[in-house]
C-alpha cells in the first residue's frame, strides 16, 4: 500500500463529520424533549383529583363510574360543623316511623355510618370508611335536612390517579378537577 491510500480522502471525512454532527444534534433534540416530557410528566403527578363539596350535588354518579370496585370516593364528615344532633338527616331517612337503628330506617344502604351515644340528645357519628361506596346518599340528606357537615371527596390513597378521571367525565356539577398537592383536600368548615 501506498502512503496516498492510506489517508482517508476529505470528503469521507466530510461526510463523516455531517453524520456525527447530525447524530449529535438529533440526541441533543431527543434528550431535551425526553427532559421536558420528564417534567411535563412530574407536574402532572403532582396534580390530585378532588371534588369540590359547594359545588357537588350528590348525583350518585360518584359510586357507579369510577374505574375501581369500589369508588375511592368517600364520605367525610366535617365533626367542626356537625350538630350531634339526635335526629340526623345523613343518619336517618325522612319520615321513619320510629328513631331506631334499623336498617329500613338508615340512610346509608352499606350502613358506613356509625352512631355513639355522647350524652343526652347528643350522638357522635363516624364514617366507617371500608364500608362507604361513595353513594352521596347521607350527603344529600344531611345538605337538605341538616347542617351539610356530611361531604363527598376523592380518597388519594385509593384514586389511581387516572389521566382522566372517568367519575370527572360524567359529573354534571363540574365538581370534580384536577387540583395541586398543595390545594388537595378542600374542607368543609
Amino acid at each position: 500500500m501506498t502512503n496516498n491510500e492510506n489517508k482517508k480522502s476529505p470528503i469521507a471525512r466530510r461526510k463523516f463529520l455531517q453524520t456525527l454532527g447530525s447524530a449529535v444534534a438529533g440526541g441533543a433534540i431527543l434528550s431535551v424533549s425526553g427532559g421536558l416530557m420528564y417534567r411535563a410528566k412530574r407536574q402532572e403527578a403532582t396534580l390530585y383529583w378532588q371534588i369540590d363539596p359547594q359545588k357537588c350535588t350528590q348525583c350518585g354518579r360518584c359510586e357507579t363510574h369510577c374505574v375501581l370496585p369500589i369508588s375511592a370516593v368517600k364520605c367525610i364528615h366535617a365533626n367542626k360543623v356537625c350538630g350531634y344532633c339526635d335526629l340526623c338527616g345523613g343518619y336517618y331517612r325522612s319520615n321513619v316511623k320510629e328513631l331506631n337503628t334499623a336498617a329500613e330506617n338508615l340512610m346509608c344502604p352499606t350502613g358506613a355510618i356509625e352512631r355513639q351515644f355522647v350524652e343526652d340528645p347528643y350522638f357522635e357519628y363516624t364514617i366507617n370508611e371500608s364500608l362507604c361506596n361513595g353513594c352521596g346518599k347521607c350527603v344529600k340528606g344531611c345538605t337538605s335536612f341538616g347542617n351539610g357537615s356530611l361531604y363527598l371527596q376523592i380518597k388519594r390513597d385509593l384514586c389511581k390517579d387516572c389521566n382522566e378521571c372517568k367519575i370527572a367525565t360524567v359529573c354534571a356539577s363540574g365538581a370534580i378537577t384536577r387540583v395541586a398537592f398543595d390545594m388537595a383536600y378542600q374542607l368543609k368548615e
